[in-house]
């Protein structure tokens, strides 16, 4: 599913990944962790193709067989929307839209027709129990609501992989334990993979294998 070699990434004199090799099976769920400033979410978003290694000639990421750094940005970006879904702290849901517009956004982009992109978005938020609040914008939300209408916009494509970067970390406890149980509910209800850094020791230690990073190295877990 997603195999990583020798991944390296600097801004200037920090170089922040340091060579990173990783492997990722079809329907795993793999949790990153370590100390603010480890490399984490520049590792994330590399792997979800927001960001691209410094040295770039020598290493290789494969992401369903694809290996992404020989595609152009309009490949990219089409690669990006079709196959990887995003799950951010902040929910990022656009203030102006109703929970059923921001789910179906990426659909869109992807030039899904309308009713079949609406469907598919309550289908969606129906699972995940926010049918009756579809045409809610995010402010009229609780937190947890929010992060779940982010989980079904991150959904909407049936991405092969979906990248969370600290999903639970903006949410009460009760609302994070929900989240945590969730993303395993969503594996095998529909497959995706997940890949998810996270402070929170409890989810860290529910997935499949956990991962965990220091000074811009993974040094433990199975790669």
């Amino acid at each position: 599913m997603i195999k990583a070699t020798n991944i390296e990434k600097s801004f200037g004199n920090l170089k922040v990944l340091k060579g990173v090799d990783l492997y990722i099976e079809k329907g795993e769920i793999v949790s990153i962790v370590g100390a603010s400033g480890a490399g984490k979410t520049t590792l994330l978003q590399i792997l979800g193709t927001l960001d691209t290694p410094s040295n770039k000639k020598k290493s290789n990421l494969e992401i369903n067989g694809i290996d992404v750094t020989t595609l152009s940005d309009k490949s990219m970006a089409r690669f990006r929307n079709r196959e990887v879904g995003f799950i951010f702290q902040f929910h990022q849901l656009l203030p102006e839209f109703s929970a059923i517009e921001n789910v179906c956004i990426p659909a869109f982009i992807k030039k899904t027709a309308a009713q079949e992109a609406e469907t598919r978005a309550l289908e969606l938020l129906d699972f995940l129990g926010l049918k009756d609040r579809q045409h809610h914008r995010p402010n009229e939300l609780s937190g947890g609501e929010q992060q779940r209408v982010a989980v079904a916009r991150a959904l909407i494509n049936n991405p092969s992989i979906v990248l969370a970067d600290e999903p639970s970390g903006n949410l009460d406890s009760e609302s994070a334990d929900n989240l945590h149980k969730l993303f395993f509910q969503l594996r095998d209800e529909f497959g995706q993979t997940f890949v998810i850094v996270t402070h929170n020791e409890e989810l860290a230690d529910m997935a499949d294998r956990k991962l965990i990073m220091i000074d811009g190295q993974i040094v433990d877990g199975n790669l």
